[in-house]
């Protein structure tokens, strides 16, 4: 008859002994403080037992005593158990203290691991941002061009003011504007006198006005 195939690895080795023990090893839940030299129970009572090797069950052991777990268990005042879960002695506080300790020293251990490994993970690269061909145009500024026009304000020819008299200019036959009201109205000079000058206007009405009123008329495009 063949042996059975040994255990390899302490995984398996705990979930043997947690069904082998139940009332002292467990795979979740809440531990039980293990009695003082546990194993050398243990080693007796698995003897016979070929698929657990004495290298292993150590191992195993000291794995188990040091998980989390395990040491959240070890508090003053518990007692601890035996194989079939009889309760022994009482946790002292020193060895409360110690279990402490190890579980605060094992917590930062871990956090320090997971910072340095999410330190070495490469960053994410940021995506980047789309660009158009050089000399493409978006659709939004098409849209805006022929809505609003392809010219800019800006470059819109501004319309010049109209000119002032010069000397030359105050002589009869000048087309000129003279500003009566609001709009300046086109109008002819007739005559330079000193005390003003008559213009005509198409109407053929004709006043009288200083030369600041006027300005040379601009000539119509043919």
């Amino acid at each position: 008859m063949e042996s059975p195939e040994k255990f390899n690895s302490s995984k398996e080795v705990i979930a043997f002994l947690a069904q082998t023990f139940p009332n002292c090893f467990t795979t979740e839940g809440e531990a039980r403080p293990l009695k003082i030299g546990i194993f050398q129970e243990l080693a007796s009572r698995l003897e016979e037992e070929p698929r657990v090797s004495k290298t292993l069950l150590r191992s195993t052991l000291r794995h188990y005593t040091n998980s989390w777990r395990y040491l959240y268990s070890i508090k003053e005042g518990a007692h601890r158990v035996d194989l079939d879960g009889n309760e022994g002695d009482v946790i002292e506080k020193e060895h409360a203290d110690h279990a402490k300790n190890q579980l605060e020293e094992s917590k930062a251990k871990a956090a320090e691991l997971r910072k340095e490994k999410q330190a070495k993970q490469p960053k994410r690269k940021e995506r980047k941002q789309f660009s158009r061909p050089k000399g493409e145009k978006s659709s939004d500024s098409s849209h805006a061009e022929r809505k609003g026009g392809t010219k800019p304000k800006n470059q819109r020819p501004n319309k010049t003011p109209p000119e002032k008299l010069t000397d030359s200019d105050l002589k009869q036959g000048t087309n000129v504007t003279v500003k009566l009201g609001k709009a300046p109205m086109p109008a002819v000079i007739t005559e330079v006198a000193k005390d003003g000058i008559h213009v005509q206007l198409d109407s053929g009405m004709v006043v009288k006005v200083n030369a600041d009123a006027l300005r040379l008329a601009r000539s119509k495009r043919s």
